[in-house]
């Protein structure tokens, strides 16, 4: 991230995961998934693309996510994960945010929180 963090930021991205993807996530993790849904961990992994991508960015540390999972998201429908900024802690070098996922149609996939430690993200302090 190359501008000082702010509360209210927020970055999006989007993705359609087909069946091959869950069949290789649990080919590779070795636990049961579901033949019908997008496994919970691939929608996770959007949220943790985003925080060490994006926002704040490389060097990003996670210290804690929790996701409600609402409902389940269909393999071949679009999937948009979102994360915002609600506070920041600059004397701890801490990122507060929020976290969601959205279906093409707009309808709440998960909801959450995220926690990071931002002390090596470059320019995240102004």
């Amino acid at each position: 991230m190359n501008s000082a963090l702010a509360t209210g930021q927020a970055v999006e991205t989007s993705r359609i995961f087909a069946r091959t993807d869950g069949d290789d996530l649990i080919r590779l993790s070795g636990a049961p998934g579901s033949t019908h849904a997008v496994p919970e961990a691939l929608i996770n992994g959007m949220f943790s693309y985003l925080l060490g991508v994006d926002l704040p960015g490389q060097g990003t540390n996670y210290l804690k996510q929790e996701t409600e999972f609402l409902g389940d998201a269909a393999y071949g429908e679009e999937l948009t994960a979102r994360v915002e900024i609600t506070r920041l802690r600059p004397d701890k070098h801490l990122v507060d945010l929020e976290t969601t996922c959205r279906s093409e149609n707009g309808r709440l996939i998960a909801r959450g929180r995220a926690l990071v430690l931002a002390r090596d993200v470059a320019g995240a302090w102004g």
